[in-house]
């Protein structure tokens, strides 16, 4: 794996850890930004790698968010679109990841940080984790993607609570809304995600994509629309190997041997 500044890269049983370094809170600067778009390349085109986990360092934060040094520095819109834009195009990458994705939130998540946990496909919390899009308190918006995906995950009306106070709510109010998958002791929080992670692995790669595929756009298009589309990815499966292992296995009664093909 490759080296970077600010991210920390693993395997382990086919699961690549995407560890975000940036001490003492993991504030997503630039480099850091960067370093996350490359590192997620490079496990994506990994083809010992079937599932990714992303977490933070330390135990102050997942991600405290953007670096506000950062954003003083912004001398214009145009400067500042070209950030935003920078942001969205790797956030985007992960919510459009073939591989399942999850959020081990070790800590604090807010702004950028609670963003980038919402890109991901699954979310596991710490029981000490804090969650806050407080970017109105600073008289700006949240720009990498809280305005579109919290309301998708949580509905419009606790979406708009927490965008317009800019207060934070602890990890059992996230679990209970929507915004985490589980919430477990600090100390489990990685452990947790490996074990779900190493589970997801152990999948067929192919309907894998396909469920992560057609979940993703089916939300965006009229309900008749997305079941042509969850029709067809069914059906491009049917001739697969892996739909014949794991149809025979079952008919057998042992665990099916997946190839990815």
């Amino acid at each position: 794996m490759g080296e970077y500044q600010n991210v920390k890269v693993s395997i382990e049983d086919r699961v690549g850890v995407l560890t975000i370094n940036h001490p003492p809170v993991n504030a997503l600067n630039t480099q850091t930004v960067k370093d996350i778009d490359a590192a997620f390349d490079e496990m994506t085109a990994n083809p010992d790698v079937k599932v990714i986990v992303i977490t933070g360092a330390g135990q102050l934060a997942f991600v405290a968010g953007a670096d506000i040094t950062e954003l003083a520095q912004l001398k214009d819109k145009e400067e500042a679109k070209k950030v935003i834009m920078e942001g969205h195009r790797v956030f985007c990458k992960i919510e459009a990841s073939s591989k399942p994705v999850i959020a081990a939130i070790n800590a604090v998540a807010l702004g950028g940080g609670m963003e980038i946990s919402m890109a991901c496909h699954i979310r596991i919390a710490s029981d000490r984790a804090r969650f806050g899009q407080p970017e109105i308190n600073l008289g700006i918006t949240p720009g990498w993607g809280g305005t579109q995906r919290l309301p998708r995950l949580v509905g419009k009306g606790r979406a708009l609570e927490i965008l317009l106070t800019g207060d934070m709510i602890n990890a059992q109010e996230a679990y209970r809304i929507g915004l985490v998958n589980k919430v477990v002791p600090a100390s489990q929080v990685l452990k947790q995600a490996m074990n779900l992670a190493k589970k997801l692995a152990s999948k067929s790669a192919l309907p894998t994509a396909a469920i992560l595929k057609v979940v993703r756009e089916g939300l965006e298009m009229p309900l008749a629309e997305a079941l042509e589309a969850e029709a067809d990815q069914f059906s491009a499966l049917v001739e697969s190997h892996d739909a014949a292992e794991g149809i025979k296995a079952f008919l057998e009664k042992r665990q099916p041997k997946f190839e990815d093909r």
